[in-house]
């Protein structure tokens, strides 16, 4: 019983490292590398992400400052950037692009901490998903002759204990990055 509780906080945790690695995307404010993670641009037919095809830098807290390793791959991020939709513009100087992030608005806010609520209530999802997969299994287990009745009451209690620690970690990282977002 013990390894099936093992095995549910190692999924419970790779939900959790999806969720920071998604809020790490959402902008809030400040220049932030990671905001550009799932862009990807047309390099030579293949998809790429930018991140693989420039250097990416903070020279100030407004701005992003991208030098393509391969100076002719500047207007295919150019426009990568363009069609991801994320709400600035690029300035090309011909060897490198600056993105200078806007100061947001308390709509944009607002909009910015709606997103971050719908992930949190995802990965919650995901995490109740998992202790109901990970209790039909310790039910099949009692019902095979493998856990007494006991041992499967105790483990059903752990899966639950497990469950709303996972969820409280959700909910406290959606409550800071919030509170980051409507930081002025």
């Amino acid at each position: 019983m013990d390894d099936l509780v093992k095995a549910l906080q190692v999924k419970m945790e790779k939900t959790i490292s999806v969720l920071k690695e998604d809020l790490s995307t959402v902008r809030a404010g400040r220049a932030n590398p990671a905001i550009l993670d799932k862009v990807v641009a047309d390099y030579y037919g293949t998809p790429t992400p930018i991140k693989n095809m420039a250097n990416i830098a903070v020279p100030d807290p407004r701005q992003l400052l991208i030098t393509p390793f391969d100076p002719s791959s500047i207007s295919a991020i150019e426009h990568a950037i363009n069609e991801a939709n994320l709400g600035f513009n690029p300035s090309n100087d011909g060897k490198a692009i600056r993105l200078v992030i806007p100061q947001l608005t308390e709509e944009r806010r607002k909009e910015l901490t709606k997103q971050t609520k719908k992930m949190g209530e995802d990965s919650k999802v995901a995490i109740r998903n998992l202790r109901r997969d990970f209790n039909d299994d310790a039910k099949k287990m009692e019902k095979n002759g493998e856990l007494t009745e006991d041992d499967l009451k105790k483990g059903l209690d752990k899966i639950q204990k497990a469950t709303d620690e996972f969820i409280k970690k959700i909910d406290d990282m959606i409550k800071s990055k919030d509170k980051e977002i409507m930081e002025v």
